[in-house]
């Protein structure tokens, strides 16, 4: 996988690109209710927060929340638009996070989990950080379960090259059940449409999924070109919804 510098690139069209209405994530935060504990407040972390898309959302929900991100530029979106009275955002990145050890009840990683260079160390230091018992919300996908979105069939090695950025599940099992965590759940969530095709493909040209970085120019330029016109016989239509995979660990 081609790594993302975020200071340099996607960050002014992120938020945008990326974001998820009202019911969408509300179907997330009730996903996320259903396999943590059920008292509040609950102490978050929100690793790899990016522009803050759930941040807030998590604080509503459960309790105060530190979105931690290693990307200036993102982390200076989040602030100016993803704000509320209970969440903080910190530099550091999943292997290196400025928080105490034992301090949170849960940490979410949502579609960051593949930009994590040193996975095993990671591991380590989610477990530093939360309580025990506490729980890792891994929403992530794997070259073994896929959702395989709609719009990937346009694109030259469009699964091919979707599915090589992902890790398959029992690999990322392994990772964390050797430094001391359990499967605590694991199935998949699906999300409210994210409305008509041509709202879909006018977020797509922003380019802000990992996928589009590991595409050349010219693999680009066909699969938009191929999109684009099937989209044109249709662009009212409603985006189709897949299923997510959603990953719950415990920390023993």
């Amino acid at each position: 996988m081609r790594s993302i510098d975020y200071d340099t690139e996607q960050y002014q069209d992120y938020a945008r690109g990326r974001a998820v209405s009202q019911r969408q994530q509300q179907t997330w935060i009730s996903a996320f209710e259903a396999v943590l504990p059920e008292r509040r407040p609950l102490v978050g972390l929100d690793v790899g927060s990016g522009t803050g898309r759930f941040t807030p959302a998590l604080a509503r929900a459960f309790g105060p929340v530190t979105g931690v991100e290693p990307s200036v530029r993102m982390r200076e979106v989040a602030q100016a638009q993803s704000q509320h009275p209970e969440v903080r955002y910190l530099a550091g990145s999943a292997e290196d996070m400025p928080v105490p050890s034992g301090s949170a009840d849960y940490a979410l990683m949502f579609l960051s989990w593949h930009h994590v260079q040193d996975k095993p160390r990671a591991a380590r230091e989610l477990a530093r950080v939360l309580r025990p018992g506490g729980r890792l919300l891994l929403r992530a996908n794997f070259s073994d379960h896929h959702p395989r979105p709609w719009w990937l069939e346009y694109f030259p090695r469009g699964y091919e090259a979707d599915a090589s950025i992902f890790q398959p599940l029992h690999e990322v099992i392994e990772t964390f059940t050797s430094v001391g965590w359990r499967v605590a759940d694991f199935g998949t969530v699906t999300e409210p449409s994210a409305g008509t095709l041509g709202d879909m493909l006018e977020r797509l040209r922003l380019r802000t999924l990992s996928f589009f970085a590991q595409l050349s120019p010219e693999e680009l330029e066909v699969g938009f070109r191929r999109l684009e016109e099937a989209v044109a016989a249709g662009p009212d239509a409603p985006a189709p919804v897949f299923a997510e995979p959603l990953l719950t660990l415990e920390l023993r």
